[in-house]
C-alpha cells in the first residue's frame, strides 16, 4: 500500500509493543504521528478509503495481539497536548495526560481531580468515559473536536458520543483531536491535597510499579447506563475474582496481581496471547463459580499469531 506524503512521521511495519503499557504486541501496517491537525486532515483525506485506521493513545488500556494490526495506527504527540483555560472551561489536546490536566486545572482552582489517578491521555479518557471516585468524563464533558475519515473537522457533543459506563461511540476511522470540559471551582490547595491523598491510596492498593493496563474487567453490576448515577457498587470485579480463587493466577508470564486481583500484569515474559488467555481463563472460572460474566475493560485489538484465544464464557 502507498501512503500520502506527510509532515509528521510515518513508519511502515512498525512494532507496537514499546508503545503499550503491557509491552506486548506485533506490528501495525503503518504508524502515523501527525505534526498537527492540518497534517492529520490531509493524510486522512488522501489515504486509500479501503485502509483501516486505528487511533491509539498512550497504550495504557490496550492489548495489541502478537500478530499485529492490519491498519494505519494514528498516535498523537506534541502537536496535540496543549491545555488552555477560559473561566471554568478547560480544553485539552487528546495527547495530554489526564494526570497533567488534573494538576494544571487544580492550579487554576478547577476540580478535575478524578483524572489524577487514571492512567492514559485525554483522548482515551473520552473514548472510555473514564471515571474514578464517583466522577466520570461524562459529568464534565462539554464538547470535542474530531477529524473524520474524509478529513473534515467536526464538533461532537455528549449526545453524539452517547456516553455509557466505560465507553462511548465514535464513527469508524474518526480521530479525536481535543476535548473541552467544565469544572467546579475550589481552592487550589484543597484540590492538591485531595490528589495527594488519592495517589497515596492508589499506591497502597494497586500494583503501580508493575506492567499493567489498569483494571482488567468492568465491575459486573451496580451502574447506570451512563455510569454516572448509580455509585453504590456492591459487586466488584476483584471480589468475584478472589471468590473464584484467582488472585495471583498465572498463565505463562501473565498474572492476576497478588496485590489487586483485577489488575493483570506482565511479569516480564508475557506475550499478548498469555495475557488474553489469562483473562479468558479468569472469565470462565468466575462464570463457573458465580454465574457472573465479567466484561473486559482492557481493549484487545489485532490478529493472533498462531492459535486464537477462545472466549472463556458462553456469552462471549
Amino acid at each position: 500500500m502507498s501512503f500520502p506524503d506527510v509532515r509528521g512521521t510515518l513508519t511502515e511495519n512498525r512494532p507496537l509493543a514499546d508503545l503499550t503499557w503491557l509491552r506486548v504486541g506485533g506490528p501495525a501496517d503503518a504508524l502515523f504521528q501527525p505534526a498537527d491537525v492540518d497534517d492529520l486532515q490531509s493524510f486522512l483525506k488522501a489515504l486509500d478509503p479501503a485502509a483501516a485506521v486505528f487511533p491509539m493513545g498512550v497504550g495504557s488500556n490496550l492489548i495489541v495481539r502478537d500478530g499485529g494490526i492490519r491498519a494505519v495506527v494514528i498516535r498523537m504527540g506534541r502537536g496535540f497536548n496543549g491545555i488552555s483555560f477560559d473561566g471554568n472551561f478547560i480544553t485539552a489536546g487528546v495527547a495530554a495526560l489526564g494526570a497533567h490536566v488534573a494538576r494544571k486545572a487544580a492550579a487554576q482552582g478547577l476540580d478535575l481531580t478524578f483524572l489524577r489517578t487514571i492512567p492514559g491521555a485525554i483522548g482515551g479518557a473520552v473514548r472510555m468515559n473514564a471515571g474514578c471516585y464517583g466522577s466520570y468524563v461524562a459529568d464534565h464533558f462539554v464538547s470535542a473536536k474530531a477529524v473524520t475519515r474524509d478529513g473534515d473537522i467536526v464538533t461532537l457533543t455528549a449526545d453524539d458520543l452517547k456516553f455509557e459506563y466505560r465507553g462511548s461511540t465514535l464513527p469508524e476511522g474518526w480521530v479525536l483531536t481535543e476535548a473541552t470540559f467544565k469544572a467546579d471551582s475550589d481552592d487550589a490547595a484543597v484540590l492538591e491535597a485531595r490528589m495527594d491523598a488519592q495517589l497515596k491510596k492508589r499506591d497502597e492498593t494497586q500494583p503501580t510499579k508493575d506492567r499493567s493496563a489498569g483494571s482488567t474487567f468492568r465491575n459486573p453490576a451496580g451502574f447506570s447506563s451512563t455510569g454516572q448515577a448509580d455509585d453504590v457498587h456492591d459487586l466488584k470485579a476483584w471480589k468475584v475474582i478472589d471468590d473464584a480463587g484467582l488472585r495471583g493466577h498465572m498463565i505463562g508470564g501473565a498474572q492476576m496481581s497478588p496485590m489487586h486481583s483485577n489488575f493483570m500484569i506482565n511479569t516480564g515474559t508475557a506475550t499478548a496471547h498469555d495475557l488474553e488467555s489469562l483473562g479468558e481463563d479468569v472469565r470462565k472460572k468466575v462464570f463457573q463459580n458465580s454465574g457472573l460474566t465479567l466484561r473486559w475493560e482492557i481493549k484487545r485489538i489485532g490478529e493472533f499469531l498462531g492459535k486464537p484465544v477462545v472466549s472463556g464464557c458462553p456469552t462471549g
